[in-house]
């Protein structure tokens, strides 16, 4: 067996409780009644995300319309209250489906994911069709429930605001994207787990947090999306000529964000934890 070693960069035998790579295609999931419980539930959390926020993002342009009558610049959640309800929700979301899907309900997630062979190919890719479909029929529900209300307000749409360039949304796409997965990656460590047996009951806490404060920062440039199911729920029902021209960067930048914090926590923070691991079995 292996030599265990010490806390200073290296792990002992019981730290080593990664699982193994995924398989690539693992069609065996495609016969298991747990794979498609967890897009049912990758489905259902996206359209509730989607339901609660985006109702949240109309109501405070309502709120703060100067041109309503009753207008008062005092009521209304304001911005800290729209990042709220996106980080509040993600906190409650993946609290509950974190047992039954990962609780990703974010394709940007799903791909970070996916690049770090946490999940197969085909969980991947079905896991972005459910939650794309679940963000449409959220989207649905809000525009179903309040039609003149979503349509006067913008639908809740991702676009880049008025004095930014594509250049600083994609780029403000990237890193907050980039805050968002790479807290995935640090909050569901299983060498962290493996030391601290509450982490996993805590992991929602500041995932939910990263989102929460990526929104404060990045609401006034585009509306904050990291999360290109959101993006792309709204941007079908709202069905906006602006909304469709900017689609791209709340899909290139989430997805690049996530292919940097895959690699940064798996190949830079964790590579001595997964080098030892390999040589762990090798010699077992």
């Amino acid at each position: 067996m292996a030599k265990e070693v010490s806390e200073a960069g290296e792990f002992s035998a019981k730290d080593y409780h990664d699982p193994p790579p995924t398989p690539l295609f693992d069609l065996e999931e495609l016969t298991k009644w747990s794979f498609y419980r967890a897009l049912i539930a990758e489905f259902i959390a996206t359209l509730l995300f989607l339901y609660i926020t985006v109702l949240t993002v109309i109501g405070y342009k309502s709120q703060s319309d100067v041109n309503k009558p009753g207008y008062d610049a005092c009521n209304g959640v304001g911005i800290l209250g729209i990042a709220w309800a996106f980080g509040g929700m993600i906190f409650i979301l993946v609290y509950c489906t974190a047992g039954i899907s990962g609780g990703h309900i974010n394709p940007a997630v799903t791909f970070g994911l996916f690049l770090a062979r946490k999940v197969s190919l085909i969980r991947a890719v079905m896991y972005m069709v459910a939650q794309c479909l679940g963000a449409i029929c959220g989207c649905g529900f809000v525009k179903a429930f309040q039609k003149s209300y979503y349509n006067l307000y913008g639908g809740g749409a991702n676009e880049l605001s008025a004095g930014y360039n594509k250049g600083t949304g994609l780029g403000a796409e990237i890193i907050g994207t980039f805050v968002l997965v790479y807290t995935v990656f640090s909050a569901t460590d299983p060498k962290r787990n493996a030391r601290d047996s509450h982490i996993p009951v805590l992991a929602p806490l500041p995932i939910g947090f990263a989102v929460f404060m990526v929104h404060l920062a990045t609401i006034p440039i585009t509306g904050t999306g990291i999360n290109p199911a959101r993006s792309f729920g709204a941007a079908v029902i709202y069905n906006n000529e602006k909304a469709w021209d900017d689609q791209w960067i709340f899909w290139v930048g989430p997805f690049i964000g996530a292919a940097i914090a895959a690699f940064y926590h798996q190949y830079i923070l964790r590579a001595a934890a997964i080098k030892a691991l390999g040589s762990f079995r090798s010699n077992a």
